[in-house]
């Protein structure tokens, strides 16, 4: 399994159901990349609850009856590994978007990365 797709795919059904709040299993990668989320604004808030068996609970940001997430795409995946240099990192719908990168730095956003002058694998896309 992906656990990155399966976040991934976790936020996109419930933005297109219109659903507040959802409930994914806890690992420190997908910590990582809901906080990048929440912090360039796609997710309300989050948190991680229990002590054994942790999750992560996840409200997501609406605007009416739209959610703010328009897309996620996955671009790196087991199969098919990507890596990118610094200066390579894609601009999303022109900067509109973000990409999310594994440095080796951590994750971080695609315009973080560029500013620090890091490259690394090319995670996903968020618009």
């Amino acid at each position: 399994m992906d656990p990155i797709a399966d976040l991934l795919t976790c936020i996109r059904n419930a933005n297109q159901a219109l659903k507040p709040e959802i409930s994914v299993p806890h690992s420190r990668i997908k910590e990582s990349a809901v906080r990048i989320l929440k912090d360039e604004g796609y997710l309300e808030s989050f948190n991680v609850e229990g002590d054994v068996k942790r999750s992560i609970r996840i409200q997501l940001k609406f605007q009416g009856r739209k959610g703010i997430i328009s897309g996620l795409q996955r671009i790196s995946k087991p199969g098919l590994r990507l890596y990118t240099s610094a200066k390579d990192i894609p601009l999303v719908l022109g900067g509109m978007g973000i990409a999310v990168v594994s440095t080796p730095q951590g994750l971080m956003s695609g315009h973080d990365a560029r500013r620090k002058n890091l490259g690394g694998e090319l995670l996903f896309k968020v618009w």
